[in-house]
């Protein structure tokens, strides 16, 4: 559910009413970037965070014991600081700042305990992300972390460090279908799947029967290209993978070209996409075709570093906050306040993900994964009394409220994790007018 006014809910007919383009919903990658854009959310560079090993809040020691009676509480975060991910990790850091210092504030347990992380560099690559959850799981003891961007690294991390382990994973911005056939792995940001259904019958209702898709070769890319390839009612005519990293794209588009479409739909990064952008703009290819993308081809970055009219045109759909419920309206508030800039949805994941840790810890009987494993679902569903914040959700539990007495309504929208580890998803139509992003309707999943 949504909320607006004094938390009134907007139910799911009218958030249909809202989009002009009815029901669908989305699929996706892992990311987005550049905190600038409103209520879709974004797209967000960020700008602070590091890189290397970091503890959040003031420094804590983990332990083991009644979740209720100590003092302090370290879960972990892989998150990518360095690499080509680091735009989007880096807009990570601030959600969970802000989450952070809402959650402190309270306190967690009946010693008002405080809640730290500690924060490990993904790197952008698989390898490093295990390395990274390895030393949180092996040598830190974390019964609980964050992480990651990317969904190949995400996935990675499962399957080396988290599964079997007892120890709880929660992604705060990986969208790839594949997490879904891992159960025990969850997401804060929403599944690709309905995200590219949506792309497809998008760009079918735009009037194109033919497309031609590239894709960046790792499991978002794979995964987001495989579902628009199944959706779509014309023909593919070119769908091939690039590389990510390379100088030059110019031979993909020459093959792109080749084929004649109507339509280029580009399922790539930020970095990736100011190449091909900037060799196609050269080649006049805009002049030619329609150009659509996902949500990680919405970045400031890529407006910087491209001529204006290169982009114009560019349409596509992207992830999206409820801009109307109150808690998403009281974090961007407190966001710009801190940052003077507008977030992402994509901080907004990485800030639920932390509160959903936080009141996992409330909620369970001791500070271990296996006893967190057992509740941190429960506080999101939606059988319980609907909260907004950590504050509301732990009052409910310190009256004797079980953790299926909680309905945690995120910042990012209705959480819900589901048997799958999945939420559901609210997504917006974007447009590049005037070598700036314009957003338009919704669409629910």
């Amino acid at each position: 559910m949504q909320s607006n006014g004094t938390g009134g809910r907007v139910d799911r007919r009218t958030l249909l009413k809202l989009s002009g383009m009815g029901l669908v919903g989305g699929l996706a990658g892992c990311l987005e970037d550049s905190e600038s854009t409103p209520t879709s959310g974004d797209s967000g560079s960020g700008g602070e965070s590091g890189g290397g090993d970091s503890t959040d809040a003031e420094t804590a020691t983990e332990s083991e014991g009644d979740s209720g009676g100590q003092g302090s509480y370290t879960i972990g975060m892989v998150d990518a600081l360095t690499g080509s991910l680091a735009p989007y990790g880096k807009r990570n850091q601030r959600g969970k700042d802000l989450a952070l210092e809402a959650i402190n504030e309270v306190g967690i347990g009946s010693e008002s305990g405080q809640l730290s992380i500690s924060v490990e560099d993904s790197e952008s690559s698989n390898q490093s992300g295990v390395t990274a959850a390895q030393k949180l799981v092996e040598q830190d003891g974390v019964p609980l972390f964050i992480g990651a961007v990317g969904s190949g690294v995400s996935i990675a991390m499962y399957d080396s460090v988290t599964e079997g382990s007892g120890v709880v994973q929660i992604s705060q911005n990986s969208t790839s279908p594949e997490l879904t056939t891992r159960p025990g792995l969850m997401r804060t940001s929403p599944s690709g799947s309905a995200k590219g259904q949506a792309l497809a019958q998008f760009i079918a209702d735009e009037g194109h029967d033919t497309v031609a898709v590239t894709w960046i070769n790792n499991d978002y890319g794979t995964g987001l290209s495989e579902v628009f390839a199944e959706s779509f009612e014309g023909d593919v005519v070119f769908n091939e993978p690039h590389d990510q990293g390379q100088s030059s794209y110019s031979g993909t588009l020459t093959s792109m070209a080749s084929t004649n479409a109507s339509a280029w739909l580009f399922l790539t990064y930020a970095n990736e996409m100011t190449v091909m952008a900037n060799e196609a703009f050269d080649q006049g290819y805009n002049t030619n075709v329609d150009y659509y993308g996902a949500e990680s081809t919405v970045a400031e970055e890529i407006l910087a570093n491209t001529p204006e009219g290169s982009l114009d045109g560019m349409k596509g759909i992207t992830e999206s906050a409820p801009a109307d419920q109150d808690n998403y309206k009281n974090f961007v508030s407190n966001f710009e306040e801190a940052y003077d800039s507008t977030p992402t949805v994509w901080a907004a994941y990485a800030y639920d993900a932390v509160t959903i840790s936080a009141l996992a810890i409330e909620a369970a009987d001791d500070f271990t994964g296996d006893a967190l494993n057992e509740v941190v679902r429960d506080v999101t569903r939606p059988e319980g009394e609907e909260v907004f914040s950590f504050e509301e959700a732990a009052a409910i539990l310190r009256d004797g409220g079980s953790p299926s007495d909680v309905n945690y309504q995120g910042v990012s929208g209705p959480v819900d994790i589901d048997e799958n580890g999945d939420p559901p998803g609210l997504y917006q139509v974007y447009s590049v007018q005037d070598h700036s992003y314009e957003y338009g309707d919704y669409v629910t999943s």
